[in-house]
């Protein structure tokens, strides 16, 4: 019976060095072999050096991890390793790697991002994929197997966490990823798996107690915090409300609680405008950060048509500062240090994997969670 099993463990080989990863009950029904046998094949040939394993994944040993821990034996039948598949860690300068990076999308907010990871990588030498989820539900682990599956080293990784963070239950499987991964512009709470993870993210909690600083210096006791639920809300809210609190300043009236049904885009700007035409001349509102930019460009016409003069009457800060310095009267904004997160992630990723692949690495360095302050810019 040997053959047969040296026979099938050569498959197994060669689909693990064509793909890089593979989830081991899809293999098991492609190769139309039982969970059990299959797993008894994985354990033999993790044990020799092989393949890597890690939670219902298995995949391919990277390079310089190989070389490592003496030579790997290759299976009878199987391509020689470096045939196929991922091109090797060169010197652990970051040359032939490929680093996967998924995120929402490319365009406004993420497209600094992008930018800013893309020239990190390209200096060293490595190669950027990316690939985009448009936040549909599921997709950002669709698009992280589909870029290990064509040799990505390493994945940059932006989950469709809507808090920002995940819910109970959420995104354990980005800490079973059998690739050095950094979370960007996302973080998770202590105690879950994704916590261990190396991460680079903006500090939104600091840029918004930084605007409520500034309207509090320059006179403002009342002031509120507008912002549709994203990913950066929770971290915003908490900024400002600690600001708040810290300078003593009068609480603003609460946001309008969520009805028992989703509302649309225009539901929830018509929401907004309300919230801040009430909070000024009912409430005594006489400043607000606004959360995003576009939002506030088109919310400070529609206040000016019913009587709130800016700013005289409403003091705004902008968050995000996209467009803001484009407004008929330029707007004061927060800006994330955006390019400088993803050439942040970038960086510390291909400095997991050189150190990974140096020869002689006796313990892995430290994790990594990096939070960067974003600048505040005041326009006259």
């Amino acid at each position: 019976m040997r053959p047969h099993v040296d026979q099938r463990q050569a498959q197994v080989f060669a689909l693990v060095q064509e793909r890089g990863s593979v989830r081991v009950a899809e293999l098991a029904h492609e190769l139309g072999v039982s969970p059990v046998t299959l797993r008894r094949d994985i354990e033999a040939m993790a044990a020799r050096g092989e393949i890597q394993r890690m939670h219902g994944v298995i995949s391919r040993v990277p390079e310089g991890r190989a070389q490592g821990a003496g030579p790997v034996r290759v299976p009878t039948g199987a391509p020689a390793p470096g045939v196929s598949g991922r091109p090797a860690v060169a010197g652990g300068a970051g040359e032939g790697l490929v680093i996967g990076m998924v995120v929402p999308t490319t365009e406004y907010y993420y497209a600094d991002i992008v930018r800013g990871a893309r020239e990190a990588v390209e200096a060293r030498g490595a190669r950027l994929t990316v690939g985009l989820t448009r936040y549909l539900p599921g997709e950002d682990r669709t698009q992280a197997d589909r870029l290990l599956s064509t040799g990505a080293h390493g994945l940059l990784l932006t989950p469709n966490w809507e808090a920002g963070s995940p819910g109970a239950g959420e995104g354990a499987w980005t800490a079973e990823l059998p690739v050095p991964t950094v979370l960007v512009e996302r973080w998770a709470p202590p105690g879950h798996p994704a916590a261990a993870l190396d991460r680079v993210s903006s500090d939104h909690a600091h840029g918004a107690a930084g605007a409520v600083q500034h309207l509090s210096a320059a006179g403002h006791l009342r002031i509120a915090l507008a912002s549709r639920t994203t990913p950066t809300t929770a971290r915003l809210r908490a900024g400002y409300e600690a600001a708040v609190t810290a300078l003593g300043l009068e609480p603003a009236p609460p946001w309008p609680p969520a009805g028992p049904a989703p509302l649309t885009d225009a539901e929830l700007f018509a929401r907004t405008l309300d919230y801040l035409y009430e909070a000024v001349t009912k409430d005594g509102v006489t400043a607000a950060l606004i959360h995003s930019d576009t939002d506030a460009i088109m919310l400070i016409p529609r206040l000016q048509a019913r009587g709130v003069r800016v700013p005289e009457d409403l003091a705004v800060i902008t968050y995000d500062d996209e467009v803001a310095g484009m407004a008929d009267v330029p707007l004061s904004a927060v800006a994330p240090a955006k390019h400088e997160v993803g050439a942040r992630a970038a960086g510390l990723l291909l400095d997991r994997l050189s150190s990974t692949a140096a020869a002689g690495t006796a313990q892995e360095p430290p994790r990594q969670h990096l939070d960067l302050l974003p600048r505040l810019t005041i326009r006259p």
